[in-house]
């Protein structure tokens, strides 16, 4: 088990010290996301690079709704605005 789904005799009894340690938690995950839209990022920039050296279009309008349809389908309406965020990052706004 992870030190968040430890059994209840496991779990602090302080409310202030486990709030403490789940935000030690969502910051090790922000910093995870953090880590992934920049190398998400990079990637993006590079096949938009090697797209216009190809002399082909900034951004393939099918590759973007298949992005936005992945994030939709596992998030919802926020992960489609979630995917399109990280789309403008890595293409900027049209």
């Amino acid at each position: 088990m992870s030190p968040l789904t430890a059994s209840p005799a496991a779990v602090p009894t302080d409310p202030a010290e486990r709030i403490g340690e789940l935000r030690t938690a969502i910051d090790a995950c922000d910093a995870e996301i953090i880590e992934l839209v920049q190398r998400r990022l990079a990637i993006s920039h590079e096949i938009g690079s090697l797209r216009a050296a190809a002399g082909g279009t900034r951004l393939s309008l099918a590759r973007e709704q298949q992005v936005l349809a992945r994030f939709g389908d596992a998030l919802g309406p926020d992960g489609a605005a979630l995917g399109m965020l990280l789309l403008r990052q890595g293409r900027g706004r049209l």
